[in-house]
């Protein structure tokens, strides 16, 4: 998946700094008309979603899309549960990863793909505070070299 965070409408980078990403999916989301225009519009907020799989059906929870300006009566709830489009094989793959204890599935991006409104998904595993403040001093670091590195 070559796809650059640049051409994202939505990306949730509070996920990297709270989980592990161990593997990603991309999924179709269903969306009303009023919802396409808005997420086209970049009015979509990921960073408190996660996805739920239920009776073989993966939800979309928490996400918020702004309801559109010109929808009037076509609105829906901003924060309506949503259907990702998965294939059977994925959606039992996601099962089964997600039995391990400790592991969530969690929105990391949005994004236009053919028209189509993407959503790319990880399954993660929470981090410890440990773990947060060591990825920091890492970044930190390289940031250090880079800064070497330009300066000769």
């Amino acid at each position: 998946m070559a796809h650059q965070l640049n051409d994202a409408l939505a990306s949730n980078k509070k996920a990297r700094h709270e989980y592990f990403i161990e593997d990603t999916y991309e999924a179709g989301m269903v969306l009303t008309g009023t919802e396409i225009k808005s997420v086209r519009a970049g009015k979509i907020q990921i960073a408190d979603g996660y996805i739920q799989i239920k009776n073989g059906e993966a939800t979309l929870l928490n996400v918020h899309i702004a309801p559109f300006e010109q929808g009037n009566r076509f609105n829906v709830d901003p924060l309506r549960p949503r259907k990702l489009l998965l294939h059977k094989k994925e959606i039992s793959k996601l099962i089964k990863e997600t039995q391990a204890t400790g592991m969530t599935i969690v929105p990391l991006k949005v994004y236009l793909k053919h028209g189509y409104a993407k959503i790319l998904i990880g399954v993660a595993k929470g981090k410890h505070e440990y773990d947060k403040r060591h990825d920091l001093k890492k970044r930190e670091q390289n940031r250090e070299i880079e800064r070497v590195l330009k300066h000769r």
